[in-house]
Protein backbone atom coordinates (compact mmCIF):
# COMPACT_ATOMS: atom_id res chain seq x y z
CA UNK A 1 0.00 0.00 0.00
CA UNK A 2 1.50 3.18 -1.02
CA UNK A 3 2.42 5.85 2.26
CA UNK A 4 0.58 8.82 2.83
CA UNK A 5 3.06 10.98 2.00
CA UNK A 6 6.59 10.38 -0.15
CA UNK A 7 9.84 11.54 -0.71
CA UNK A 8 8.96 11.93 -3.89
CA UNK A 9 6.13 14.15 -3.09
CA UNK A 10 8.10 16.10 -1.59
CA UNK A 11 11.03 16.61 -4.07
CA UNK A 12 7.97 16.67 -6.98
CA UNK A 13 6.59 20.14 -5.01
CA UNK A 14 9.80 21.55 -3.81
CA UNK A 15 12.37 20.44 -6.58
CA UNK A 16 12.26 22.71 -9.22
CA UNK A 17 12.30 25.69 -6.83
CA UNK A 18 15.12 24.00 -5.19
CA UNK A 19 17.34 23.46 -8.17
CA UNK A 20 16.43 27.01 -9.60
CA UNK A 21 17.74 28.63 -5.95
CA UNK A 22 20.94 26.10 -5.87
CA UNK A 23 21.85 25.90 -9.67
CA UNK A 24 25.47 25.80 -10.04
CA UNK A 25 25.73 23.75 -6.90
CA UNK A 26 24.09 20.61 -7.30
CA UNK A 27 26.26 18.27 -8.98
CA UNK A 28 25.08 16.08 -12.25
CA UNK A 29 24.32 12.97 -9.83
CA UNK A 30 22.56 14.71 -7.09
CA UNK A 31 20.33 15.99 -9.97
CA UNK A 32 20.23 12.32 -11.26
CA UNK A 33 18.65 11.53 -8.27
CA UNK A 34 15.96 14.11 -7.97
CA UNK A 35 14.92 13.29 -11.32
CA UNK A 36 14.59 9.52 -10.95
CA UNK A 37 12.65 9.95 -7.51
CA UNK A 38 10.32 12.55 -8.63
CA UNK A 39 9.52 9.94 -12.02
CA UNK A 40 9.84 6.70 -9.98
CA UNK A 41 6.59 4.97 -10.76
CA UNK A 42 4.98 7.40 -13.09
CA UNK A 43 3.88 7.95 -16.47
CA UNK A 44 7.47 9.35 -17.46
CA UNK A 45 9.13 5.82 -16.89
CA UNK A 46 6.31 3.95 -18.92
CA UNK A 47 4.82 1.09 -17.37
CA UNK A 48 2.97 -1.78 -18.51
CA UNK A 49 -1.31 -3.08 -18.37
CA UNK A 50 -2.02 -5.64 -16.09
CA UNK A 51 -5.10 -7.67 -16.59
CA UNK A 52 -7.29 -10.08 -14.85
CA UNK A 53 -8.44 -13.27 -17.48
CA UNK A 54 -11.30 -13.78 -15.06
CA UNK A 55 -12.77 -10.75 -14.04
CA UNK A 56 -11.66 -8.69 -17.27
CA UNK A 57 -10.35 -6.02 -13.96
CA UNK A 58 -6.88 -4.16 -15.17
CA UNK A 59 -4.52 -1.68 -13.76
CA UNK A 60 -1.57 0.10 -15.01
CA UNK A 61 1.71 -0.64 -13.53
CA UNK A 62 4.27 2.41 -13.67
CA UNK A 63 8.14 1.22 -13.99
CA UNK A 64 10.16 1.76 -11.05
CA UNK A 65 13.61 4.27 -11.38
CA UNK A 66 15.68 1.67 -9.71
CA UNK A 67 17.65 4.46 -8.02
CA UNK A 68 19.98 3.18 -5.70
CA UNK A 69 18.95 6.56 -3.34
CA UNK A 70 15.15 5.99 -3.91
CA UNK A 71 13.06 4.71 -1.19
CA UNK A 72 10.58 3.17 -2.71
CA UNK A 73 12.79 0.91 -4.96
CA UNK A 74 15.01 -0.77 -2.34
CA UNK A 75 12.94 -3.21 -1.09
CA UNK A 76 13.06 -5.45 -4.12
CA UNK A 77 16.56 -4.58 -4.12
CA UNK A 78 17.35 -5.45 -0.51
CA UNK A 79 14.69 -8.99 -1.45
CA UNK A 80 17.20 -9.99 -4.31
CA UNK A 81 19.70 -9.18 -2.02
CA UNK A 82 19.47 -11.32 1.01
CA UNK A 83 18.51 -14.11 -1.09
CA UNK A 84 21.49 -14.71 -2.41
CA UNK A 85 23.43 -14.15 1.12
CA UNK A 86 21.48 -16.50 2.75
CA UNK A 87 23.11 -19.30 1.61
CA UNK A 88 26.50 -17.92 3.16
CA UNK A 89 24.91 -17.77 6.65
CA UNK A 90 27.04 -20.56 9.23
CA UNK A 91 25.35 -22.19 12.45
CA UNK A 92 27.42 -19.29 14.79
CA UNK A 93 26.67 -16.33 16.41
CA UNK A 94 27.08 -13.48 14.28
CA UNK A 95 28.25 -9.88 15.94
CA UNK A 96 26.91 -5.92 15.07
CA UNK A 97 29.95 -3.76 14.94
CA UNK A 98 30.24 -0.30 13.76
CA UNK A 99 33.22 2.04 13.45
CA UNK A 100 32.10 5.49 13.08
CA UNK A 101 34.09 8.78 12.15
CA UNK A 102 34.96 11.99 14.60
CA UNK A 103 33.22 15.00 13.25
CA UNK A 104 36.01 16.42 12.76
CA UNK A 105 37.06 13.92 10.22
CA UNK A 106 33.28 13.86 8.59
CA UNK A 107 33.78 17.28 7.92
CA UNK A 108 36.83 16.26 5.72
CA UNK A 109 34.91 12.93 4.14
CA UNK A 110 32.29 15.28 2.84
CA UNK A 111 33.65 17.30 0.75
CA UNK A 112 36.14 13.76 -0.02
CA UNK A 113 33.53 11.65 0.32
CA UNK A 114 34.83 8.79 -2.51
CA UNK A 115 38.55 8.81 -0.64
CA UNK A 116 37.34 9.20 2.71
CA UNK A 117 34.36 6.83 2.31
CA UNK A 118 37.10 4.30 0.76
CA UNK A 119 39.40 4.59 3.07
CA UNK A 120 36.76 4.39 5.94
CA UNK A 121 36.33 0.57 4.92
CA UNK A 122 39.47 0.21 4.47
CA UNK A 123 40.79 0.97 7.65
CA UNK A 124 37.90 -0.08 9.57
CA UNK A 125 38.12 -3.99 7.74
CA UNK A 126 41.33 -4.01 8.36
CA UNK A 127 41.28 -3.11 12.01
CA UNK A 128 39.34 -6.03 12.42
CA UNK A 129 41.42 -8.43 10.20
CA UNK A 130 44.31 -7.37 11.95
CA UNK A 131 42.94 -7.93 15.33
CA UNK A 132 41.33 -10.73 14.65
CA UNK A 133 44.36 -12.92 13.36
CA UNK A 134 46.35 -11.75 16.48
CA UNK A 135 47.33 -14.77 18.40
CA UNK A 136 46.27 -12.52 21.78
CA UNK A 137 42.97 -12.31 20.26
CA UNK A 138 41.27 -14.37 18.04
CA UNK A 139 44.18 -15.59 16.35
CA UNK A 140 41.80 -16.40 12.84
CA UNK A 141 40.78 -15.31 9.77
CA UNK A 142 37.38 -13.77 9.99
CA UNK A 143 34.65 -12.68 7.92
CA UNK A 144 33.14 -9.49 7.38
CA UNK A 145 30.73 -7.92 5.62
CA UNK A 146 30.08 -4.20 5.69
CA UNK A 147 27.84 -1.70 5.06
CA UNK A 148 28.17 2.11 4.89
CA UNK A 149 25.52 4.73 6.29
CA UNK A 150 26.16 8.15 5.68
CA UNK A 151 23.12 9.43 7.88
CA UNK A 152 22.27 10.07 11.53
CA UNK A 153 18.15 10.02 12.54
CA UNK A 154 17.35 13.37 11.50
CA UNK A 155 19.51 13.09 8.42
CA UNK A 156 22.83 14.80 9.38
CA UNK A 157 26.22 14.21 8.14
CA UNK A 158 27.29 10.88 9.89
CA UNK A 159 29.94 8.47 8.33
CA UNK A 160 29.95 5.29 9.79
CA UNK A 161 30.27 1.06 8.63
CA UNK A 162 27.83 -1.48 9.82
CA UNK A 163 29.69 -4.62 10.11
CA UNK A 164 27.92 -8.15 10.56
CA UNK A 165 30.77 -10.55 11.82
CA UNK A 166 30.64 -14.41 12.08
CA UNK A 167 31.63 -15.60 16.18
CA UNK A 168 34.93 -17.26 14.84
CA UNK A 169 37.17 -17.69 11.52
CA UNK A 170 39.42 -20.26 10.38
CA UNK A 171 42.84 -21.11 11.83
CA UNK A 172 46.31 -20.62 10.31
CA UNK A 173 46.22 -23.86 8.11
CA UNK A 174 43.04 -23.32 6.56
CA UNK A 175 41.16 -26.83 8.62
CA UNK A 176 39.77 -25.48 11.50
CA UNK A 177 37.15 -22.94 13.11
CA UNK A 178 37.48 -21.18 16.20
CA UNK A 179 34.90 -20.11 17.68
CA UNK A 180 34.79 -16.74 19.70
CA UNK A 181 33.45 -16.52 22.97
CA UNK A 182 29.67 -16.48 23.25
CA UNK A 183 29.03 -13.02 24.04
CA UNK A 184 32.89 -11.82 23.40
CA UNK A 185 34.35 -11.23 20.11
CA UNK A 186 37.10 -8.57 20.09
CA UNK A 187 37.99 -5.40 22.47
CA UNK A 188 36.53 -2.48 21.29
CA UNK A 189 39.41 -0.26 22.79
CA UNK A 190 41.85 -2.48 21.39
CA UNK A 191 40.10 -2.07 17.62
CA UNK A 192 39.24 1.82 18.64
CA UNK A 193 42.98 2.96 18.28
CA UNK A 194 44.08 0.74 15.89
CA UNK A 195 41.26 1.93 13.56
CA UNK A 196 42.18 5.87 14.34
CA UNK A 197 45.93 5.40 13.79
CA UNK A 198 45.49 3.22 10.30
CA UNK A 199 42.88 6.57 9.13
CA UNK A 200 44.81 9.08 10.39
CA UNK A 201 48.13 7.79 8.61
CA UNK A 202 46.32 6.84 5.16
CA UNK A 203 44.49 10.24 5.65
CA UNK A 204 47.67 12.25 6.25
CA UNK A 205 49.25 10.32 3.11
CA UNK A 206 46.15 11.46 0.77
CA UNK A 207 47.03 15.11 2.08
CA UNK A 208 50.27 15.21 0.98
CA UNK A 209 50.00 13.79 -2.31
CA UNK A 210 47.46 16.23 -2.92
CA UNK A 211 44.49 14.04 -3.59
CA UNK A 212 41.92 15.92 -0.58
CA UNK A 213 40.02 18.89 -2.54
CA UNK A 214 38.56 21.55 0.48
CA UNK A 215 36.23 24.22 -0.52
CA UNK A 216 34.72 27.45 1.86
CA UNK A 217 35.17 27.47 4.93
CA UNK A 218 37.85 24.75 5.24
CA UNK A 219 39.72 25.92 2.36
CA UNK A 220 42.33 26.46 4.93
CA UNK A 221 42.98 22.96 5.33
CA UNK A 222 44.74 22.79 1.89
CA UNK A 223 47.70 24.16 3.90
CA UNK A 224 49.63 20.99 5.84
CA UNK A 225 50.68 23.12 9.32
CA UNK A 226 46.39 23.74 9.13
CA UNK A 227 45.63 20.39 8.02
CA UNK A 228 48.07 18.98 10.96
CA UNK A 229 46.43 21.54 13.78
CA UNK A 230 43.20 20.46 12.73
CA UNK A 231 43.91 16.59 13.21
CA UNK A 232 45.55 17.40 16.36
CA UNK A 233 42.61 17.15 18.71
CA UNK A 234 41.29 13.42 17.06
CA UNK A 235 44.75 11.60 17.34
CA UNK A 236 44.20 12.41 20.93
CA UNK A 237 40.63 11.29 20.95
CA UNK A 238 39.12 8.46 21.50
CA UNK A 239 37.22 6.66 18.75
CA UNK A 240 34.64 4.80 19.49
CA UNK A 241 33.79 1.15 18.02
CA UNK A 242 30.90 -0.06 19.01
CA UNK A 243 30.33 -3.83 19.49
CA UNK A 244 26.71 -5.15 20.20
CA UNK A 245 25.76 -8.86 21.45
CA UNK A 246 25.67 -11.64 19.33
CA UNK A 247 21.80 -12.34 16.92
CA UNK A 248 20.15 -14.84 18.23
CA UNK A 249 20.44 -17.05 15.72
CA UNK A 250 20.90 -16.69 11.78
CA UNK A 251 16.99 -15.50 10.98
CA UNK A 252 18.07 -12.39 13.25
CA UNK A 253 20.99 -11.84 11.31
CA UNK A 254 18.79 -11.59 7.83
CA UNK A 255 16.03 -9.75 9.54
CA UNK A 256 18.85 -7.06 10.36
CA UNK A 257 20.20 -7.13 7.13
CA UNK A 258 17.16 -6.61 5.51
CA UNK A 259 16.91 -3.21 7.20
CA UNK A 260 20.69 -2.19 6.90
CA UNK A 261 21.95 -3.26 3.68
CA UNK A 262 19.92 -1.17 0.76
CA UNK A 263 18.48 1.44 3.06
CA UNK A 264 18.31 5.06 2.67
CA UNK A 265 18.62 8.62 4.23
CA UNK A 266 14.84 8.70 5.55
CA UNK A 267 12.50 5.71 4.47
CA UNK A 268 8.91 6.96 3.68
CA UNK A 269 7.37 5.36 6.65
CA UNK A 270 9.21 7.95 8.95
CA UNK A 271 7.52 10.96 6.80
CA UNK A 272 4.02 12.23 9.06
CA UNK A 273 3.09 15.14 7.67
CA UNK A 274 3.88 17.46 4.34
CA UNK A 275 2.11 21.28 4.34
CA UNK A 276 2.50 24.66 5.00
CA UNK A 277 4.37 24.30 7.72
CA UNK A 278 7.46 21.99 6.27
CA UNK A 279 7.97 18.44 6.44
CA UNK A 280 7.43 16.29 9.48
CA UNK A 281 9.23 13.67 10.44
CA UNK A 282 10.00 10.87 13.20
CA UNK A 283 13.46 10.52 14.06
CA UNK A 284 15.82 8.90 17.38
CA UNK A 285 17.15 10.87 20.02
CA UNK A 286 20.12 8.81 20.81
CA UNK A 287 20.90 11.05 23.74
CA UNK A 288 17.71 10.00 25.04
CA UNK A 289 16.37 6.53 26.60
CA UNK A 290 13.38 4.99 26.58
CA UNK A 291 9.91 6.44 24.91
CA UNK A 292 11.39 9.83 24.98
CA UNK A 293 14.16 8.47 22.44
CA UNK A 294 11.89 8.91 19.60
CA UNK A 295 11.01 12.09 18.71
CA UNK A 296 9.54 14.73 15.46
CA UNK A 297 10.88 17.25 14.13
CA UNK A 298 9.88 19.34 11.05
CA UNK A 299 12.15 20.95 8.46
CA UNK A 300 11.57 23.46 5.82
CA UNK A 301 11.34 21.69 1.99
CA UNK A 302 14.75 23.08 0.95
CA UNK A 303 16.07 22.01 4.71
CA UNK A 304 14.98 18.24 3.92
CA UNK A 305 15.72 18.21 0.20
CA UNK A 306 19.38 19.57 1.18
CA UNK A 307 19.97 17.02 3.92
CA UNK A 308 18.66 14.21 1.43
CA UNK A 309 21.47 14.73 -0.96
CA UNK A 310 23.87 14.96 1.24
CA UNK A 311 24.11 11.47 1.52
CA UNK A 312 23.81 10.65 -2.10
CA UNK A 313 27.00 8.56 -3.09
CA UNK A 314 29.59 9.08 -5.91
CA UNK A 315 28.88 7.64 -8.90
CA UNK A 316 29.91 3.70 -8.69
CA UNK A 317 30.36 3.73 -5.31
CA UNK A 318 30.18 -0.05 -3.45
CA UNK A 319 28.34 0.75 -0.23
CA UNK A 320 28.01 -3.10 1.21
CA UNK A 321 31.42 -4.81 0.80
CA UNK A 322 32.70 -8.13 2.08
CA UNK A 323 36.26 -8.79 3.81
CA UNK A 324 38.26 -11.85 5.00
CA UNK A 325 36.99 -15.15 4.14
CA UNK A 326 33.82 -13.97 2.57
CA UNK A 327 35.78 -11.34 0.49
CA UNK A 328 34.38 -12.50 -3.43
CA UNK A 329 37.32 -15.11 -4.58
CA UNK A 330 37.42 -16.77 -1.26
CA UNK A 331 34.30 -16.81 -0.24
CA UNK A 332 33.26 -20.21 -1.27
CA UNK A 333 36.05 -22.44 -0.42
CA UNK A 334 35.99 -20.54 3.24
CA UNK A 335 32.35 -21.43 3.80
CA UNK A 336 32.49 -25.02 2.79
Amino acid sequence: MRASIEVADIFRAAGPAYRVAHAGHLSLIQLKVMSAIEHCRTAALGGHVEACEDCGEWRIAYNSCRNRHCPKCQGAAARTWLAEREADLLPVGYFHVVFTLPAEVADIAFQNKALAYDLLFKAASETMLTIAADAKHLGVRIGITAVLHTWGSAMTHHPHVHMIVPGGGIAPGGKRWVSSRPAFLLPVRVLGKLFRRLFLARLMALHDAGRLSFFGSMAYLTERRAFLRHLSPVRKKRWVVYAKAPFAGPEAVLAYLSRYTHRVAISNSRLIAFDESGVTFRYKNYRRDGADRQQVMTLGPDEFIRRFLLHVLPRGFHRIRHYGMLAGSARKASLA
